[in-house]
Formats: structure tokens, C-alpha cells, sequence
């Protein structure tokens, strides 16, 4: 939609991993805590992430979005001045001795809110795996990080891996049904990586097999 330039993508990323750690780092924390104080917390990461896995899996990626109406994206060419056009690739100019941010200071604000999104199935997630701030906190570091080695092949592989989405679903909808579960039934954690593991390759193996158009 913002039409980036592609020299400009990696520093955009840059900064975005930056801010995602700081967040990150905000959410675990204070999702750690809610986790050990109050038990029932558990049901409600639980059910965001069978939430979640049900919405993805039946999401049309074919719908197209109108960033132009997405909220961030209105809320701060109502409160900061915004340019039309990118400065090379600064994040703010000036124009007319007046400061004024630029097309790809909104991209950096979709990046961080959309992190924050993600954050609400990513850290619920990994706390059904374990509550140690430490091991949570350095999982996500480790994941953000890699995101930005990967994106720039990943993006032009992803309409390869067509069943992926289902598999990443139904991964989701298992972790939260496991928290859900697990006062009564406990899933070993060897079980619970052998069957994500297993579910993701299965889904790229699929998607290798039957290719967008074979059936």
C-alpha cells in the first residue's frame, strides 16, 4: 500500500525491530506478572489464541485492505503534518521552516502497531510453554530478530506455502486449548512441540504438493 522504496525497507525494519523489543519487552513483563498473580488469566490468554486460530482460519486473504482508512493511519495525518511524497529516508523533514513527518514515519506506525497485535497471540503463546520472564522475554528477542534476515526472502515465498495459514490456525487454536485444558490434562511439552513442528511441516509439504491451481 505505502509503496516503500526497496532501498529504504531495511532501515524501516531497523527501527521497527527496535521498538518491537521495547514493547515486547513492556508486554512480557507485564503479562508475566498477571500470569503469577492471578491464575484465571490462563483461560483468557487461552481463549484469545483459539480466537485467534479460528479468525485466521477462516480469514480471505484475497480481501484487500484500504490503508488509507486504517486508524493509525488517520489519527496521524489528523494530528502530525504528513507529506505526500518520501525524503529519501528520513522519518521526519521539514517543510517551510516547519517540521513535518514523511510517508514512511506511518509505515513505522502500521510495523509497531501491528507488532503490538501480534504480541497479544505471540506472548500468550510462549507463556503456555513457560512463565520464566527470562526464557520468554529471550524467545521473542530471538524471533524478532530473525524476522528482519527473513522477511526479504519470505516475501516472495509465501504464495508457495498456500496451507500455511491453516496450519498456523490450527497451531494456535492447540496452544490456547492446551492452556485451557490444562488444569485437568496436562500435554507434555515435548508433545505440544512435536505436533507444532509436525503441523508446520505437514502444511509446507501440502503446499508443495498441491500447488494454487492443481485442485
Amino acid at each position: 500500500y505505502f509503496n516503500v522504496p526497496k532501498k529504504y525497507e531495511h532501515r524501516v525494519l531497523f527501527w521497527g525491530i527496535l521498538v518491537a523489543l521495547v514493547l515486547r519487552g513492556t508486554f512480557i513483563i507485564c503479562g508475566v506478572a498477571l500470569f503469577n498473580r492471578f491464575t484465571w488469566m490462563i483461560y483468557l490468554f487461552g481463549g484469545i489464541l483459539v480466537y485467534t486460530g479460528i479468525k485466521m482460519f477462516f480469514h480471505n486473504e484475497q480481501e484487500k485492505h484500504d490503508l488509507s482508512e486504517n486508524f493509525i493511519v488517520r489519527l496521524c495525518k489528523r494530528i502530525f503534518p504528513v507529506t505526500s511524497d518520501y525524503h529519501g529516508h528520513d522519518f521526519v523533514t521539514r517543510i517551510n521552516n516547519q517540521f513535518a513527518f514523511t510517508p514512511l514515519f506511518l509505515v513505522l506506525m502500521v510495523i509497531n502497531i501491528t507488532d503490538v497485535v501480534f504480541a497479544l497471540d505471540s506472548i500468550p503463546a510462549v507463556l503456555a510453554i513457560s512463565n520464566d520472564t527470562f526464557i520468554v522475554y529471550t524467545s521473542n528477542i530471538f524471533a524478532i530478530l530473525g524476522l528482519r534476515s527473513i522477511y526479504f526472502a519470505l516475501s516472495g515465498m509465501m504464495h508457495l506455502f498456500r496451507f500455511l495459514k491453516y496450519g498456523l490456525a490450527f497451531i494456535l487454536s492447540f496452544v490456547g486449548i492446551k492452556m485451557l485444558i490444562g488444569e485437568w490434562y496436562h500435554i507434555s511439552t515435548i508433545w505440544a512441540l512435536t505436533i507444532v513442528g509436525g503441523t508446520l511441516a505437514v502444511s509446507m509439504i501440502a503446499s508443495l504438493i498441491f500447488k494454487k491451481g492443481d485442485t
